[in-house]
């Protein structure tokens, strides 16, 4: 998983309909950008440095696993596609939508194409008081003041007039946080814990991630599985136990929900593919009798892929102990799970087949996802 960069956008526009080439820039950075976490009021203020009609600016902050150039080339593309045309001079000028990089993460950024934080930021009130509003107490990373302190200190008396109409954060559609408990579930290679992790950060989830890497008789079991699958099962199902027990019945005052990677029932459906019949009758009692226990997820969504995927998906991530696993076991999983879906009546049960999606690298098919999530609650 790439790591998450907070980036401050500044909008601008003072062609056509304002307000809407403001929602439109909005809409287009939250679909090929990042999450967007906050967006300021929106304020009227004069054309500054050249004679013309007044601009509608705002600013907004948005998760991205971007990195700023790569940022900044969407910013550019978005300008495009709204029908900026920038003049040869580069001098000011009106425009259907001007978008800057104000600030990212706390980096000093000077290359030919980008500087940041951008070098206007203390000289301009109409960026100054809308990053105030969504970050005031922000550290610029040159000048060591707050943006409050910048605000406070600025020479611009330009006066801003701000609109009663707030712009509409694209995030919002998605409303995940009426569960307090999401679980993502699939097999080997699915890709549930990349997509836990992203909605975690998106949508201020708390995460619970399962221990895997943590037990011992994982490499031993695809090493002789016969041996050690009746206790590399009983170590997954008492440390699953034990950790949805207490991450649940932890209250984080601070986050919306919760969401996880498994269920603990994966545990049931792993033993019957793993254990001969005697030990798995054995484990399923001692199953039984923890489960009727245990906080139910109040949306569980499985991801599909097809066996071709998952074994790219393994190879990829590259754990040693997992490269020789084969398709016939990937393949009984696969059916463990659809059997147990089938058969469900107590969960609440998304299946969503992501086969032919790529949502880590592609941001509209992470997007596509979280639709298809939204569209069964």
């Amino acid at each position: 998983m790439n790591s998450t960069n907070t980036v401050y956008i500044s909008l601008g526009s003072n062609q056509g309909d304002r307000l809407r080439n403001l929602q439109l820039a909005v809409d287009a950075i939250f679909k090929r950008i990042g999450n967007i976490q906050l967006i300021a009021k929106v304020y009227n203020t004069p054309a500054l440095g050249f004679e013309g009609s007044d601009f509608l600016n705002t600013c907004l902050v948005a998760f991205t696993e971007m990195d700023a150039p790569t940022v900044l080339e969407h910013l550019l593309n978005i300008e495009t596609k709204m029908g900026r045309e920038r003049s040869k001079s580069g001098g000011y000028e009106s425009r259907t939508i001007d978008l800057d990089v104000l600030l990212f993460n706390d980096e000093v950024i000077h290359s030919k194409t980008l500087t940041v934080p951008h070098p206007q930021i203390p000289n301009r009130r109409f960026v100054l008081q809308p990053l105030y509003e969504i970050a005031p107490k922000k550290v610029h990373p040159v000048l060591k003041e707050t943006i409050s302190e910048l605000l406070k200190n600025s020479s611009d008396d330009s006066i801003l007039e701000p609109i009663n109409i707030w712009l509409k954060n694209p995030s919002k559609q998605f409303n995940l946080s009426q569960y307090n408990y999401i679980a993502i579930e699939g097999n080997i290679g699915a890709g549930k814990t990349s997509l836990a992790t992203k909605v975690s950060a998106d949508f201020n989830a708390k995460l619970i991630l399962e221990r895997f890497a943590d037990n011992p008789f994982l490499p031993k079991f695809y090493e002789d599985a016969k041996r050690y699958a009746f206790t590399l099962e009983m170590s997954f199902l008492a440390d699953r136990y034990q950790q949805i027990s207490d991450d649940l019945s932890q209250l984080d005052l601070f986050k919306d929900f919760i969401v996880s990677d498994y269920d603990i029932y994966k545990s049931l459906i792993f033993s019957k593919i793993t254990l001969p019949e005697d030990e798995f009758r054995l484990y399923r009692r001692l199953f039984y009798l923890m489960y009727k226990d245990i906080a139910k997820p109040e949306l569980y969504v499985y991801l599909y892929q097809n066996t071709e995927r998952l074994q790219e998906n393994i190879k990829k991530r590259g754990r040693d102990y997992e490269q020789n696993i084969d398709n016939d076991y990937l393949d009984k999983i696969n059916a463990g799970y659809l059997e147990f879906l089938k058969n469900q009546t107590d969960l609440n049960v998304k299946t969503i087949d992501i086969s032919d999606r790529d949502f880590v690298k592609n941001r509209e098919d992470y997007l596509w996802i979280l639709n298809e999530i939204n569209n069964g609650i």
